[in-house]
């Protein structure tokens, strides 16, 4: 069998009961009330954890719930461990388990915060000092303090990250930093001047005190609720953006965002906080939103914003839309270190959207044609370029093989040249010498007192002599022998004789030179010793040979002379063409030689 606890209708007062089919149906109160389980099982009652009044049975005992909170409900510890507390906002008494988390005033529909109401309790019954801090969670703003009673002597604890400030029938008096400081009238100038204090020191004093969160609240969001209309500053088409993002909140000024945004409540947090009447998201939701809609097509316009390239510009965006809130933040003693646009909705189904996406398809195209037309022609112009470099390079070393060849031919012409100039110098040495010494020898023969006349008469006169000489010999032979001998002798002496007096002809004076002989030839040459109408091979005073006369032509690159064909057999040069003569600078014209007869300049120079 289980026990329960069933409540009696007469006194208030619980009794204890047992289910089961042995159990007894009625039980006798304390009052003398005698208790009808099967009729008065069914008990209403206030939940102590939810604070609705629900009707249950008593007779499920310690499982009985109620069917509000589904918290126990008929329990000997929840019965024995209620506690009674004054409302956190209209200060009526309530009763609660001592176990709830929270108790909702039927008056004012306050949520209360049992355990620390239950402390505020204690402490103002036993008179302790009483620890003031707060280390909730870091959304919230500005937390008061659920205790006004403080005691003389109280520790109040302020974090880095927090400022607190004592309110008293509404005006702010001090304004705490972090650190711990205990409540003593030193340390509330202020409160001494205007309430005259006890003097005794464990007497309490009511006031407020309101805990101010500094830290940064960071990665709030925000947004537009519809989109923004505004005209498109590229095509002057109409147009409709969303936009939405985060922004970091801060507290820059306590005692300004207490007098003029939190007032008497109990705080303020970002959002809609448990506890709390009052949310900055709400409070500053219509201002971000109008500040949005009425500066970001300004902004679009005057920075000339194109919508398709729109995401890299947030960053300005943002500054800008940032300028125009801030003020609006500022007046509450709040402040925006940054602000973020980290969204936009382009109008993705919108037709004229639509068109200028197209119309920027067309423009990137055409640019890309653009593009690949200039690349074209960079890489034709580059080409061209190269090939004529290319050309210019072989025209170059064209030139340049020309010129040395030029060069060789030309040294090839001096080189023979100077050959033919050293042959010729050497054959007038030569011929210099044999005049030279056919001088000399004359001179040696006028100075013994004889010339070469002298010399050629006593020759034939010794071949005269001889020739006597051979017919007297020849006597006793036949007569026709000897005539044929002296006629030869007479001849061979007659031509001597003409010689003789050829040579003698200028020594003679008086003497008349014979006729030159009939079969003598014609058109002999010249030597260059100066001996005229040569007839032999070699000039009989220099010994010069006689010049081979030219046939053909001489070939300017390898010297090959007498060639009869149209290219020289030696290097295969082509026959040159009929030298017309050149012109030179002076005025002399049609110049056959190789310097100008004029002003001796050479030609090709």
């Amino acid at each position: 069998m289980a026990k329960f606890v069933i409540e009696c209708p007469n006194c208030g007062k619980f009794a204890e009961g047992k289910t089961g089919f042995f159990a007894r149906k009625k039980i006798d109160c304390a009052c003398g009330h005698t208790i009808n389980v099967r009729t008065d099982r069914m008990a209403s009652r206030q939940c102590p954890h939810c604070g609705n009044t629900v009707i249950f049975d008593q007779t499920a005992g310690d499982k009985a719930r109620c069917p509000v909170c589904h918290e126990p409900i008929n329990t000997m510890d929840e019965q024995n461990q209620m506690a009674e507390f004054s409302c956190g906002q209209c200060g009526v008494r309530l009763r609660a388990s001592k176990a709830a988390a929270h108790f909702v005033c039927p008056v004012c529909d306050y949520d209360n915060d049992v355990p620390a109401q239950i402390m505020q309790e204690s402490i103002r019954k036993d008179g302790l000092a009483s620890i003031i801090k707060y280390e909730g969670d870091n959304e919230t703003l500005v937390w008061k303090h659920p205790i006004e009673d403080f005691n003389f002597g109280s520790q109040l604890i302020v974090h880095e990250s927090q400022e607190a400030i004592f309110f008293r029938d509404g005006q702010a008096l001090d304004l705490f930093g972090p650190g711990r400081y205990t409540l003593e009238t030193q340390q509330l100038p202020l409160l001494e001047k205007l309430y005259k204090l006890p003097t005794d020191t464990e007497g309490t004093f009511h006031s407020e005190v309101y805990f101010i969160n500094k830290t940064v609240q960071m990665a709030i969001k925000w947004g537009t609720p519809d989109k923004v209309r505004f005209i498109d500053p590229l095509t002057s088409v109409p147009l409709e953006i969303g936009a939405s993002g985060e922004l970091n909140l801060q507290v820059s000024d306590a005692r300004k965002l207490l007098l003029k945004l939190v007032g008497t409540t109990g705080g303020i947090a970002w959002g809609d906080q448990a506890g709390f009447t009052k949310s900055v998201q709400n409070a500053f939701r219509p201002l971000i939103v109008n500040a949005v809609r009425s500066n970001l097509p300004a902004i679009i316009k005057n920075q000339q914003i194109d919508l398709l390239e729109i995401d890299e510009r947030v960053d300005d965006i943002s500054a800008d839309l940032r300028q125009k809130i801030l003020p609006g933040f500022e007046e509450y003693g709040l402040t925006i270190p940054q602000f973020y646009v980290t969204h936009i909705v382009l109008p993705e189904d919108d037709p004229n959207f639509k068109r200028i996406r197209e119309l920027h398809t067309v423009m990137l195209q055409t640019r890309t044609y653009q593009a690949e037309a200039a690349v074209k022609t960079v890489q034709a112009q580059s080409e061209a370029a190269y090939r004529t470099a290319q050309e210019e390079s072989k025209a170059a070393i064209t030139a340049a093989q020309r010129k040395v060849e030029l060069e060789r031919q030309t040294t090839e012409t001096e080189v023979a040249r100077r050959e033919a100039e050293r042959t010729v110098i050497k054959a007038q040495a030569e011929a210099q010498a044999q005049r030279m010494a056919g001088l000399t020898e004359a001179e040696i023969m006028r100075a013994k007192g004889y010339t070469q006349k002298d010399v050629l008469q006593s020759e034939v006169q010794k071949a005269y002599a001889a020739g006597l000489g051979e017919m007297g010999s020849n006597g006793g032979g036949s007569g026709l022998g000897d005539i044929a001998g002296l006629g030869v002798a007479l001849g061979a002496m007659g031509g001597v004789v003409n010689m003789t007096k050829d040579a003698l002809n200028p020594v003679f004076s008086g003497i008349t030179p014979p006729a030159p002989d009939a079969a003598a030839p014609a058109g002999g040459w010249n030597c260059a010793c100066g001996r005229t109408n040569i007839t032999s091979n070699f000039c009989p005073d220099c010994g010069a040979k006689k010049p081979v006369p030219q046939i053909g032509w001489t070939c300017p690159s390898c010297g090959a002379a007498n060639i009869t064909s149209n290219f020289c057999p030696d290097c295969g040069a082509k026959k040159p063409a009929p030298d017309a003569g050149w012109d030179c600078d002076c005025g002399q014209t049609s110049i056959k030689s190789n310097f100008c007869p004029n002003c001796g300049k050479k030609r090709g120079e």
